[in-house]
C-alpha cells in the first residue's frame, strides 16, 4: 500500500465559521475537518477544497480532496462514521469516494450552483440561514435582469478587487428567482465563480427589484468592470453552495 487520493464529500452550517479555509486567527470548515481526518487516520491529513466559502456561508454540497498513505481503500471508504463522530454537529461528512492521484476538487469541477435564500417576515427559525428584506420586490424585473447574466462572461464589476485570479470570466448557464411561502429564492449556477460575486451580483438584482435602478443600467454596470457600480454584497447567511459538478461523478 502506498499514498492514494480520495474525495471527501460534506455538508455545513457557516454561521460558526470563518470559512472554508485555515486562517491564522479564526475557526473555519478545513481546520476542523483536517483535524478530524488527521485524528482518525492517525496521520497528518491536508484537504483542498473545491472552492472558499466566506464567513457565515453554507454548503449543502461541497467536495474536497486528500491523500492518506498505507491504509486500505476498504477502511477509507468506511470512514465516515468515525470522521463524523469528531466533528462538531454544524458540519457533516457525506461519503469517501476514491479518485485517480492527479484528481482534483478545485480544478476539476466543470460546474457550481449557489441558492441564496430571502424571507420577508421575521422568522427566528431562520435566523444566521436566510434574509430578512422588508422591502418589496418585482420578481419578473429581477427575472429580466438575471437572464442577461447569460450573455456576457466578464464579471469584473461583481468580483472583489485585489483576488488571485486569472480572469474575471465565467459562463453563467442558470440565473433564476423562485417565489416561496413568504421569500424569495435565486439559484445561479455557472461553471466558476469569483470572490463575492454570487453576493454581489443579487445585491444588484435587489437594486432593481426596489426599482432603484433598471434593466439599461444593469447592463452598464456589467459593461463598465466596475465593482464600484454594481450594490452592495447582501450578507453572507443566505447563501449556499448546493451543487458542484465533476466530469468523473456521477
Amino acid at each position: 500500500m502506498s499514498k492514494k487520493r480520495y474525495f471527501i464529500q460534506l455538508s455545513y452550517d457557516g454561521s460558526l465559521y470563518h470559512g472554508w479555509q485555515i486562517q491564522p486567527n479564526a475557526i473555519t470548515v478545513q481546520e476542523l475537518l483536517d483535524k478530524a481526518m488527521s485524528t482518525y487516520f492517525r496521520q497528518t491529513i491536508e484537504t483542498l477544497g473545491c472552492g472558499r466559502t466566506d464567513a457565515g456561508v453554507h454548503a449543502t454540497d461541497f467536495y474536497a480532496h486528500f491523500d492518506v498513505e498505507n491504509i486500505n481503500e476498504e477502511k477509507v471508504l468506511k470512514s465516515v462514521a468515525g470522521i463524523n463522530a469528531m466533528l462538531p454537529y454544524q458540519i457533516a461528512a457525506k461519503t469517501v469516494i476514491p479518485v485517480k492521484d492527479e484528481a482534483h476538487a478545485r480544478f476539476d469541477a466543470v460546474a457550481r450552483a449557489y441558492k441564496y435564500y430571502v424571507h420577508f417576515e421575521k422568522d427566528p427559525f431562520k435566523v444566521n440561514r436566510s434574509w430578512l428584506l422588508k422591502d418589496k420586490l418585482d420578481v419578473n424585473l429581477m427575472n429580466k435582469a438575471a437572464e442577461q447574466l447569460l450573455n456576457y462572461t466578464d464579471f469584473s464589476c461583481f468580483s472583489k478587487s485585489n483576488t488571485q485570479t486569472f480572469t474575471n470570466n465565467c459562463k453563467i448557464t442558470k440565473a433564476v428567482f423562485e417565489e416561496t411561502d413568504n421569500g424569495l429564492v435565486f439559484t445561479i449556477q455557472a461553471d466558476r465563480f469569483l470572490r463575492n460575486m454570487v453576493r454581489a451580483i443579487m445585491g444588484t438584482l435587489v437594486r432593481i427589484g426596489k426599482g432603484e435602478i433598471d434593466l439599461d443600467d444593469f447592463k452598464a454596470i456589467i459593461e463598465s468592470k466596475n465593482r464600484s457600480k454594481a450594490g452592495q454584497s447582501v450578507p453572507a447567511c443566505g447563501l449556499y453552495l448546493v451543487k458542484v459538478e465533476y466530469p468523473y461523478l456521477v
